[in-house]
């Protein structure tokens, strides 16, 4: 009988040290592929704001000024001599106009809409970005994702219903000048863009207010 139990013992032992060995090898096997997992984080949107001449505005009844940060769901508000552009990176940008009060939402699904209250504002929709302008009464307009767009919207206070123009072009946004109006535009070409007229009579009028461009 003495002479089992120390074989018995040493049996033991080796299937202890077998399963020991069994265990480190399959964690030793898990680890790489833990540790070389990407985790996809997803894009969020930001939108920034963008005031004429740094002056402040309402958002949210709160005032904010260039590069404060636009939420979805903000109430954005301007006053008589004041004008903003909210950035919306790969959406696009919403370009408000004075005595403006409007709703502006956004998503990382690439859907982007404005309700106006009352006031004038023009979205650019970016491809693959649902852009949209609507009024208490309902839609103005839409974009196409496919192509992108320009919906140029305008709804005064007392107006029976908003005018609408989707065909308005963006370079002379991009321009600049010190003519005044929205942006340094000319006060001749920001009325031309939130009074609804068409792209044939923005050119000229930019030009005429903006002597430091180019002759067409």
């Amino acid at each position: 009988m003495n002479q089992k139990r120390p074989y018995g013992s040493r049996v033991i032992a080796a299937l202890l040290l077998l399963a020991i060995v069994q265990v480190s090898v399959q964690v030793g096997l898990a680890e790489p592929g833990n540790t070389t997992t990407p985790v996809m984080v997803p894009q969020q949107v930001v939108a920034r704001l963008t005031t004429r001449n740094n002056q402040a505005i309402l958002v949210n009844g709160l005032s904010a000024n260039t590069g404060a940060s636009i939420l979805t769901g903000a109430t954005i508000e301007t006053g008589a001599d004041q004008s903003a552009t909210v950035n919306l990176g790969s959406l696009g940008t919403l370009d408000i106009a004075p005595n403006t009060k409007l709703v502006l939402t956004y998503d990382d699904q690439g859907n982007v809409k404005a309700v106006l209250v009352y006031g004038c504002a023009i979205l650019t929709a970016k491809k693959k970005t649902s852009g949209e302008i609507a009024t208490e009464q309902g839609t103005a307009g839409k974009t196409d994702p496919a192509a992108g767009g320009v919906l140029n919207v305008c709804f005064p206070q007392g107006a029976a219903a908003p005018t609408v123009t989707n065909t308005l072009p963006t370079a002379p946004a991009a321009a600049g000048g010190g003519g005044g109006g929205l942006f340094g535009l000319g006060t001749a070409a920001t009325i031309a863009i939130f009074g609804g007229i068409g792209a044939a009579a923005l050119t000229p009028l930019f030009f005429q207010d903006n002597p430091s461009g180019s002759n067409p």
